[in-house]
């Protein structure tokens, strides 16, 4: 079902050893178009809807804490207030994560940010469970890549690297076949990628964090008390196909990494991020 990946040569360290030929390539910024949530001071506190089955609380909780553990924001995980997880509406203020059957419709997680302008005001991320359940993508190492990555996205962050097989770069915002790490077809892919980190190459996640949240705001974006009412804003990305991202703006990978984008007008978009299972041979 799964691809396998040639060795570019034919020792277990070959990864390692090109990787030190080109010191050059050891920075690397990855905000995401500069978008982050608008706040008057640090460390700021931001909910996580907990709109996930029970096969994906103790993965939350990890994502929580890894975040947490920044020091530029207190991840705190509450009651979800999205409703449906299949539609999993936005709530403003914070972000919303759910798990469903999704289906087969290619992807394994979704990371939605509103903004209006460079700030976020709501996000959600999905989880589909229709991959999950499966042999291949029903390990702790998976969960936590896309479970981490996905809510990176709404903190702001971008990927450090799009590239599935080459050497992991030690943090979930790095797409990788094996984020458990380790020898596969006689190439080592070095360490996991199944929490924030990066310093095989580029910039930590945290220090990326802390250089996006370095300046306050005279207003906040986020919310602490919870109305569920929906807004204009909800009314149009819920549904699970690709025509209600918007336009595909960016796609690598032989489009297995693509981002959308949906125009609201007066400065208002709807971001969509998206990790596509591997397809299948």
């Amino acid at each position: 079902m799964s691809k396998s990946v040639r060795p570019f040569l034919p020792v277990v360290l070959s990864m390692a050893l090109i990787f030190a030929l080109f010191p050059t390539l050891s920075h690397a910024t990855h905000s995401w178009g500069g978008y982050h949530w608008a706040r008057t001071g640090n460390p700021f506190t931001l909910k996580l809807g907990d709109n996930v089955s029970r096969a994906w609380d103790s993965y939350l909780a990890t994502t929580a804490s890894d975040w947490t553990a920044s020091g530029v924001l207190d991840a705190t995980i509450v009651a979800g207030g999205a409703g449906k997880p299949r539609v999993c509406k936005a709530t403003s203020g914070r972000v919303e994560v759910c798990s469903e059957k999704y289906g087969n419709n290619g992807w394994l997680g979704v990371a939605q940010i509103w903004i209006s302008g460079l700030h976020i005001t709501q996000g959600t991320v999905k989880l589909n469970d229709t991959y999950f359940n499966t042999t291949k993508y029903n390990k702790p190492a998976w969960r936590n890549l896309v479970s981490c990555q996905e809510v990176g996205h709404t903190l702001g962050l971008d990927h450090q690297d799009e590239t599935f097989n080459n050497l992991n770069f030690g943090t979930c915002m790095d797409y990788t076949n094996f984020p458990e790490g380790g020898v596969h077809d006689l190439i080592d892919y070095g360490p996991s990628n199944d929490h924030p980190g990066g310093t095989v190459l580029g910039d930590s996640d945290y220090d990326e964090l802390a250089t996006i949240y370095w300046h306050l705001d005279g207003a906040t974006t986020v919310k602490q008390s919870v109305n569920n009412k929906p807004s204009q804003a909800n009314d149009g990305p819920v549904r699970l196909g690709t025509a209600q991202w918007g336009r595909l703006i960016r796609s690598t990978n032989h489009g297995r990494t693509e981002l959308y984008e949906l125009n609201l007008g007066r400065g208002k978009k709807v971001l969509t991020h998206v990790i596509w299972a591997e397809p299948e041979e």
